[in-house]
């Protein structure tokens, strides 16, 4: 028999952040064919289905096992995914080496948020050992690519001197970037640093934003 996914509001825009703005609305069969046939985005997406039992029963071992095949593939998608799954130990053992490993495959094709997820780690210590140096490097990396958590955070280390010399210009620069999409902890941040910087430091910090901001859209 097919099964027809039916997606709420909620899972919906979940659909949409894991893959991309894509809808997807396909009988189950069908993808699960396509997915034993090779095709690491329909792997990708039944391994989604598992993991939020969306239109079949919630089962993170079959997740954990259709993500790996469009992990193995080389599907950043997949490859963040898994290392969720891992990160969080939902319905599997947390093995932060294992999310690392998976995460750092992604980051390295330039998937902004495992690169957001990396830095947060390092920057954190969250099953690795704090690495301020780790933290920046990914958190740039993410960061360049218009990730706003990435840019509020990386703001915040120049803010605080974490890692860096403490540098409040810099700092601005990145919670505007951050600010610009919507991101209120950034707001409230800008808000907490203006009163420490002089006015025509804030107007240079507020262009140079504004420039970046062009790069960024390109």
């Amino acid at each position: 028999m097919i099964k027809k996914l039916f997606l709420t509001p909620a899972l919906l825009l979940s659909c949409l952040f894991v893959f991309s703005g894509t809808v997807f609305s396909e009988d189950l069969e069908a993808l699960l064919e396509k997915a034993k046939q090779g095709d690491a985005g329909a792997q990708n997406r039944l391994g989604f289905m598992y993991a939020k039992g969306i239109g079949i029963p919630q089962d993170y071992a079959e997740a954990e096992k259709w993500y790996k095949k469009a992990a193995a593939q080389g599907y950043t998608s997949a490859q963040y995914n898994l290392g969720v799954i891992y990160e969080r130990g939902e319905g599997i053992p947390q093995n932060y080496t294992e999310a690392m490993r998976w995460w750092k495959k992604a980051a390295g094709q330039g998937y902004d948020e495992a690169q957001y997820s990396l830095g947060s780690m390092y920057k954190n210590g969250d099953g690795v050992p704090q690495n301020y140096a780790e933290a920046m490097k990914w958190l740039e990396k993410a960061a360049e690519r218009g990730h706003a958590k990435a840019q509020n955070n990386l703001g915040f280390m120049y803010d605080h001197g974490e890692g860096v010399p403490q540098n409040y210009k810099k700092a601005y620069i990145l919670y505007d970037l951050s600010s610009a999409q919507g991101n209120k902890k950034a707001k409230y941040n800008i808000s907490i640093i203006e009163p420490r910087m002089a006015p025509a430091q804030i107007v240079e910090a507020q262009k140079e934003a504004a420039e970046l901001r062009k790069k960024i859209k390109k």
